[in-house]
């Protein structure tokens, strides 16, 4: 017999979760669920079966467009609510990932946080290191800028003697 494995979406809001916290998302878990696709269809069914008693005019569709405009608008901000969330949450467990290496790169902690031009400079520098791993042959070489460096520094020196 299976062993049941509890999801995401029955977990319950942190206790020290404001009103607007928990209520958003268990709107957030309610909107993505079958249940409200069907609601949603039911509502599309309803609107295109009572066409024929406006004449299928204006009105009738005014009443569909401002619906769902309405829904669409405050949908854009829950979910970009959740997205924040979910992101914040996935930053911090790579930087404890990052923090807790033996060997990893600090400077990666709280990389989100950092300018666009310091993320291409770091980019630079990553693009540098899978260079001179490739070069090496070998995918147990080198795994920080700093290592790198020295190694290919060391490795030139080596080669110009």
């Amino acid at each position: 017999m299976k062993e049941a494995v509890p999801r995401d979406d029955d977990a319950e809001p942190a206790p020290g979760a404001s009103i607007f916290e928990r209520f958003a998302r268990r709107l957030t878990e309610w909107t993505g669920s079958t249940q409200a696709f069907l609601i949603a269809l039911g509502v599309i069914i309803v609107w295109a079966g009572m066409g024929w008693l406006f004449d299928y005019g204006d009105t009738w569709q005014l009443v569909i467009n401002t619906g769902t405009t309405i829904v669409t608008f405050l949908m854009v901000f829950l979910i970009q609510r959740s997205q924040n969330k979910d992101s914040l949450a996935l930053h911090l467990k790579l930087n404890e990932l990052v923090a807790a290496t033996k060997g990893s790169s600090n400077r990666l902690v709280n990389v989100e946080d950092i300018s666009e031009a310091e993320l291409r400079a770091l980019h630079v520098h990553y693009a540098t290191l899978a260079a001179l791993a490739r070069k090496d042959g070998s995918l147990f070489e080198s795994h920080s800028i700093d290592e790198a460096k020295e190694r290919a520094a060391s490795k030139t020196h080596r080669t110009n003697r």
